[in-house]
């Protein structure tokens, strides 16, 4: 009899598990070292520090969201950032709709730019946007119903391998190259910035930073749940079995498409989550989120990570945008060319990512032990 879901989870994911246990330890001790701990102190948090790791978190759910649709159901998205940013604008359209008439041309409805730019009424697609429950819907639903027409055409047709890869760079280079136009109505090139508050709450002040890391971390924790529980089911193992051989799994029976249009689904929204809280931590959307080298760059983060182990593709997230941040630092003209020697390294030299070089290791020594007769040194006659 197969264990289920959550048996599998405590009992195989060891890694998941410490993984989750950090994530949650920082996500209190952070905030409490910002809140309550003098700035003198050497366990003090900073505010930078808060936000910059509070947006290494969202990284690491949107990492999150691409292993479970390429790490188990072999779609290799390289448009996954057009989903975030649109669940990045859903918030920031909130945000917008906050500031009232303390903007700069004091108009109590349309936001600043839409002012500059002779707007004479909201857009309809802006309408309920100061509503946070609906606000937060829409950000949410918008992506995830992209997701839906956009999966649906293409897995029905078949679109598979670098072909599906190159639509969806297509889809996201094409919402940039939309959301850049002044007429969308989304801030154009500067896109949607100078925010105030959520919830009534100063976006500047130490609480609600706090809470905002928080909920990175714990939203982090429950999307992983979330998908782990996916992959160990039934449904999970279907999503593998279209990975490795989809062929035979449609031969089988299996509706492959709605396979692979529910996983690309379910990744989107979870996309978009973390753009929902990426936005109110850095103060900023604008296009270049759309970008397909943001695309790509989240492909680099779930390899060095460890394809298809969900642990591994947040923990190569985190890791990979902190040396960004410090190379940024001390040799911003270098980084890019780290980011490619680093992939590269991983292809060659670490094909299972960060969470499988000690596997690596262990199978060395136990081949060369295997080469090795005991105590004299020399080659063994059943060496493998």
């Amino acid at each position: 009899m197969k264990a289920g879901p959550i048996t599998q989870f405590l009992t195989e994911d060891k890694g998941g598990q410490r993984l989750l246990l950090v994530i949650l330890a920082l996500s209190i001790y952070m905030p409490l070292a910002h809140l309550l701990l003098p700035s003198d102190s050497m366990f003090y948090v900073s505010s930078y520090t808060l936000t910059l790791w509070g947006k290494y978190l969202c990284y690491g759910m949107l990492a999150l969201a691409v292993d479970l649709v390429w790490g188990y159901c072999g779609i290799l998205s390289l448009g996954h950032g057009a989903f975030f940013a649109l669940g990045g604008y859903g918030m920031g359209m909130y945000l917008m709709r906050q500031i009232g008439d303390r903007g700069v041309y004091g108009d109590p409805v349309l936001p600043d730019f839409m002012v500059f730019l002779s707007y004479e009424k909201l857009p309809w697609f802006w309408l309920g946007m100061d509503m946070f429950w609906f606000a937060m819907i829409m950000a949410v639903l918008v992506p995830g119903l992209l997701a839906f027409v956009f999966g649906w055409l293409a897995f029905r047709s078949r679109v598979t391998g670098v072909y599906l890869s190159i639509i969806t760079q297509a889809l996201t280079f094409s919402l940039m190259l939309a959301f850049f136009r002044n007429e969308m109505g989304f801030g154009g090139n500067n896109g949607l910035t100078d925010f105030r508050d959520i919830l009534g709450f100063s976006l500047q002040s130490s609480g609600v930073r706090a809470a905002l890391f928080f909920a990175s971390g714990l939203l982090l924790i429950i999307a992983y749940l979330v998908c782990r529980y996916i992959v160990n089911s039934r449904l999970g193992r279907t999503m593998v079995a279209v990975r490795d051989a989809e062929s035979r799994t449609r031969f089988l029976g299996y509706r492959v498409e709605w396979v692979k249009t529910f996983a690309f689904v379910a990744s989107a929204m979870i996309a978009a989550i973390a753009g929902i809280l990426y936005v109110p931590q850095v103060g900023i959307i604008n296009p270049s989120e759309f970008s397909p080298i943001q695309s790509i760059e989240i492909i680099v983060w779930v390899a060095v990570g460890g394809r298809g182990t969900l642990y591994g593709a947040v923990l190569g997230a985190i890791v990979v945008n902190y040396l960004k941040t410090w190379f940024t630092s001390h040799y911003p003209d270098m980084w890019l060319f780290f980011l490619g020697a680093l992939f590269v390294v991983t292809t060659l030299f670490m094909p299972k990512g960060l969470v499988g070089v000690w596997g690596q290791v262990k199978d060395y020594i136990a081949i060369r032990r295997g080469y090795q007769k005991p105590g004299d040194g020399t080659a063994s006659q059943g060496g493998a």
